[in-house]
């Protein structure tokens, strides 16, 4: 018996060791965590409980039957985030360089089995070199092992992923189907195809960074939702974030009091909107002024800035926050605000998050940079989104909802549950000058006579009262009492039941 015991002693000593101190110190020198200090970091004291220790490699080719250390380069388990179930994967850069084994991949698989089973969401953070090469096509395998169940469990448990280390190759897509991916600059990045690689092919010389970096991806791609500056920052952001999620999509939104009054008015936004049309104002201060204690996550704010999204709390209660940015773009919808916006909202629905839409929007962003590369596709992918949606929908027009935007933004017409308007809002097919050049062209060589016709148009089509009396708008609300008209909305929605028809899925345009 003692035997047995000195020997699990050693055994679980060589685990934590991971690929031994001096790959720890190596790992430390780069600004990085161990894989293991990362969990710790992220969950609550003493919560973790670690599974598959002892898993080793099944590899005897290329020497590797000598070279075996137990847990093969991920560390996997369950614990607690502010006492809430998460289970969790991290990978040992230090054993392999992380490398994705058969056994490697079992053991992400063990985890992400259980969290479905048992409804809890699944925190990812990667740091590995790839596919282990030793074992060729069984590595592969277990990549696709983790992609099938990436799939399974998508919109049925959250999924996150936090890059803290190289990711590559196939690698990238397990975190590509995950809901959400985080980032850390300068030490994190994530390609298909490496800088050589690229190089040899289209010779191109480009530094890992520029390809695949933090920056590049929260910024020019859009593939990740936020970058932190150090694993620290990332692991604690992570916590935050986390208290946000639903922990499966039966569970329902967690609530956390807040002291923050459902009733409370701010005139300061009675002055937000400026009374020139074409002048921009600050979408993310309204934001900041109705949510509960000024407290909102953005997410992806550096990737197609014309829209905003992120999480937020009414009444203690998670929402989730779309608006139009009219300091970007005039707050123009083009592909890639569409795409962003869209995604957001299939998360919000698929995990019965309410959705509250800001509106000011002057229509979709012409020319033929965005024709020809799909807006019409692309721009269909929010409507298709916010059609779809069945959670509680309130929207609030501030300024203006133009065109076909106007429907795409969570309009009464896609089943929005309560539409308001501010009082200066605009709700037409265009702008007035647009309108009266189409409908009176004829006196396009009269400027005195198009000036007052648009002042015409102005009075009756540039207010929310066309719209609000064939129903399309459910009230016209003072700015200062948009927060007690969200919060009574979302109460009023609370045990919202709607169903879409049954089918197998359908097919959104992608």
């Amino acid at each position: 018996m003692h035997d047995i015991i000195e020997q699990l002693e050693n055994k679980r000593s060589a685990a934590r060791q991971g690929g031994g101190e001096k790959r720890i110190a190596a790992q430390h020198a780069k600004g990085k965590l161990s894989a293991r200090e990362r969990i710790e970091l992220l969950l609550d004291e003493g919560s973790f409980e670690e599974w598959d220790m002892f898993v080793e490699h099944r590899c005897v080719d290329f020497g590797m039957a000598d070279n075996k250390i137990p847990g093969d380069g991920v560390v996997t388990g369950y614990g607690m985030i502010n006492g809430r179930l998460v289970f969790v994967f991290s990978q040992d850069f230090t054993v392999f360089g992380g490398a994705l084994s058969e056994a490697h991949a079992e053991k992400i698989c063990k985890v992400m089995d259980q969290a479905m089973k048992v409804g809890a969401p699944v925190i990812g953070l990667n740091d590995s070199g790839g596919a282990r090469i030793q074992e060729g096509v069984a590595s592969l395998g277990g990549y696709a092992e983790v992609f099938q169940r990436n799939v399974m469990a998508s919109g049925v448990i959250p999924q996150i992923s936090l890059i803290m280390g190289p990711c590559a190759g196939g690698a990238v897509y397990s975190p590509a189907m995950t809901d959400f991916i985080f980032m850390v600059k300068d030490s994190s990045y994530m390609f298909v195809t490496g800088p050589e690689v690229v190089k040899t092919v289209t010779h191109e010389e480009v530094s890992a960074e520029e390809l695949g970096g933090a920056l590049t991806h929260t910024g020019k791609s859009g593939v990740a939702d936020r970058a932190f500056d150090n694993d620290v920052q990332a692991l604690l952001m992570l916590r935050r974030f986390f208290n946000y999620l639903p922990l499966n999509n039966r569970a329902g939104v967690p609530e956390r009091p807040s002291g923050d009054p459902a009733d409370r008015s701010d005139f300061s936004l009675d002055t937000l909107v400026p009374d020139n049309a074409n002048k921009p104002y600050d979408i993310k201060e309204l934001i900041l002024k109705v949510v509960d204690d000024g407290d909102f996550f953005e997410l992806q704010p550096d990737y197609a800035k014309n829209i905003v999204i992120g999480m937020a709390r009414m009444q203690g209660r998670t929402v989730g926050i779309v608006a139009n940015n009219p300091q970007v773009l005039a707050g123009c919808l083009d592909i890639k605000s569409s795409i962003k916006a869209a995604r957001f909202v299939r998360f919000c629905d698929a995990f019965s998050i309410p959705v509250i839409t800001f509106v000011d929007v002057p229509g979709f962003l012409p020319g033929t940079s965005q024709e020809w590369s799909g807006i019409i596709k692309h721009g269909a992918k929010l409507l298709y989104a916010y059609a779809e949606c069945t959670v509680p929908k309130v929207t609030v027009i501030t300024r203006k909802a133009y065109g076909g935007a106007y429907d795409v933004m969570a309009s009464k017409h896609l089943r929005g549950d309560v539409n308001f308007a501010w009082p200066n809002a605009e709700i037409a097919v265009m702008g007035a000058k647009g309108a009266v050049e189409i409908i009176f062209r004829e006196d396009k060589g009269d400027p005195a006579k198009l000036a007052a016709k648009e002042a015409e148009y102005k009075t009756r089509f540039a207010n929310p009262f066309v719209a609000g009396a064939r129903g399309y708008i459910d009230d016209v609300i003072q700015p200062h009492e948009t927060r007690k008209r969200i919060c009574r909305s979302l109460a009023m929605l609370k045990d919202k039941k709607l169903e879409n028809p049954w089918r197998k899925h359908g097919n959104i345009p992608l």
